[in-house]
């Protein structure tokens, strides 16, 4: 355990042995310097739901090693790429609060460390959003978050405290972002309460339901969003809540539901704002391995880590 990172541990070692093919996997190496640095929060005590997304950061990782690091639509290889693989953070055992302290100090020195690097966090559950964001916005200024989600995540603390429905209500009553700089996509039909919407309204953020996703093309949603953002924020945080997605493509969601967005649309997002400048981290949260099916949903977690590096690389932003 370093001294500048004092609650990480180690990322495991993998195994390779197709000298022909380079895993994606490969690419996640323990490095003093890097253009991208990834981080796992493996959280799930905060879920409103039974949830064992703890082990959803480990499950990722083994799944970037089922697919390559060339992109054949894009004709783009991802093989030069250096990810510094920080490991996890170790999560206090009883203690919530203390965890996301955790995670906020832990993001803050990495952001410190490698201030130039794109920043992207394996859940864990949506809680561990709040604490990230904040750890980053340390550094990086006012930040813009464009979430995917099947959900609000504006639950009041004093019902419940601090879990996976509140990240971005304790966001913008911390005072860490405006109402303003939050854009929501995906939100579905029957899965959040009145007084959530009426907090989204009240506080100026920018809602596309799922109805708008079906009716919309996704690339004028995601050219919309940032357009909203990038003359208010210093940088933009993308965070993917895997249940924005239908739950016949991500059966391992706590929170599943019909009605959802398909994976290919997810994709293509993470694509275009890949190709964002502005855009500089990313979470993906909400995956319980425990109940998926083939480890479905965090294959598809994999390729939004591939596809928004291909975004990036297409750019020339790395």
């Amino acid at each position: 355990m370093s001294e500048t990172f004092p609650y990480l541990k180690s990322a495991g070692k993998a195994q390779f042995v197709d000298r022909h093919v380079r895993k994606a996997g490969e690419l996640l190496q323990q490095r003093e310097s890097a253009s991208v640095t990834l981080l796992g929060a493996p959280l799930s005590k905060s879920s409103i739901s039974h949830s064992g997304a703890l082990l959803a950061p480990t499950t990722i990782r083994t799944m970037l090693h089922s697919y390559s690091t060339y992109s054949i639509e894009e004709e783009i290889e991802l093989d030069d790429i250096q990810i510094a693989d920080l490991g996890d953070i170790c999560m206090h055992p009883t203690d919530i609060i203390g965890s996301q302290s955790r995670i906020y100090e832990t993001v803050s020195a990495v952001t410190e460390k490698y201030p130039d690097s794109l920043f992207v966090l394996l859940g864990g559950d949506h809680s561990v959003s709040y604490p990230s964001i904040k750890g980053f916005s340390t550094k990086k200024g006012a930040v813009g978050v464009i979430q995917f989600d099947a959900h609000h995540d504006l639950r009041n603390l004093e019902d419940g405290g601090p879990t996976n429905g509140t990240p971005f209500r304790s966001l913008v009553e911390s005072g860490v972002m405006k109402g303003e700089h939050l854009v929501q996509i995906g939100i579905r039909d029957f899965s959040n309460s009145k007084p959530y919407s009426d907090f989204a309204k009240e506080h100026g953020v920018k809602v596309y339901t799922m109805k708008e996703v079906a009716s919309m093309s996704i690339s004028s949603i995601v050219k919309e969003s940032v357009a909203c953002l990038k003359n208010k924020v210093d940088a933009i945080y993308i965070s993917v809540d895997m249940d924005v997605l239908d739950q016949a493509f991500a059966p391992g969601c706590p929170a599943i539901g019909p009605g959802g967005m398909d994976s290919a649309t997810l994709l293509e997002a993470i694509m275009l704002l890949g190709k964002e400048e502005m855009v500089q981290g990313m979470d993906i949260v909400e995956i319980d391995p425990t109940l998926d099916f083939r480890d479905m949903t965090s294959r598809v977690a994999a390729h939004v880590i591939l596809t928004f590096l291909k975004g990036k690389k297409k750019a020339q932003l790395l």
